[in-house]
């Protein structure tokens, strides 16, 4: 007898968060670099093949929960409501996840959080490996944000995309730098709210004419 669907893919999910959750752990302990990929199917009870099948390639085992988020800001443009400016909507999505201390702003104390920041921006290659989850970030926000000005050029938008993703990626990393400094997440939410404002304002002067 078949095996229903949705049990299916909730026996899949977990065995991915397995995975990942064993891969992540070795990797803080002992260092991305340190830890085979036959070690982590070991500890997650799985065959190394297994693991490519959820995970082609070692950094995606670290990397996967920075991909759930990469069509976020395209999705929060195309999601907008009517009469609302993409720097505005991606501005109060931004301060919304500050409040909610949503780990991809970086204001997030959380012990497990602090260390898998430090795993990734501490080892080379996964924070090249990131910039390219970055780099595709910001080229489906430059689809989104084309989409919002009918028969604009493509290098625009993506002119606009590439100042407004940088401007968040700078924001989350120094709200996550100044969290690993031993700052609460509590005790800078005000400060990191100011600065997101600030930021936003500064994009809205300079693409005022585009996306404002």
């Amino acid at each position: 007898m078949a095996e229903p669907t949705g049990l299916r893919e909730r026996k899949k999910q977990r065995t991915r968060t397995a995975i990942s959750d064993a891969a992540i752990t070795m990797f803080l302990e002992r260092g991305f670099d340190n830890v085979s990929v036959s070690e982590i199917a070991a500890a997650a009870e799985v065959t190394k093949s297994t693991v490519f099948v959820y995970f082609p390639t070692k950094d995606e085992l670290v990397l996967h929960r920075v991909a759930d988020h990469i069509d976020e800001p395209a999705r929060v443009v195309r999601e907008r409501l009517p009469g609302k400016s993409p720097l505005d909507a991606l501005a109060d999505h931004f301060i919304a996840s500050l409040a909610a201390r949503d780990p991809i702003t970086g204001l997030n104390d959380n012990p497990d959080v602090i260390a898998y920041g430090k795993l990734v921006f501490g080892t080379p290659v996964l924070t090249a490996a990131r910039s390219r989850y970055q780099d595709r970030c910001e080229q489906l926000l430059g689809e989104a944000l084309r989409e919002t000005v009918p028969g604009q050029d493509p290098l625009r938008a993506r002119l606009a995309a590439c100042q407004i993703s940088a401007v968040l990626f700078l924001l989350m990393r120094t709200n996550r730098e100044r969290v690993a400094d031993g700052t609460p997440a509590d005790a800078l939410a005000v400060r990191a709210r100011d600065d997101a404002a600030t930021a936003f304002t500064m994009l809205r002067q300079g693409l005022s004419s585009f996306c404002g």
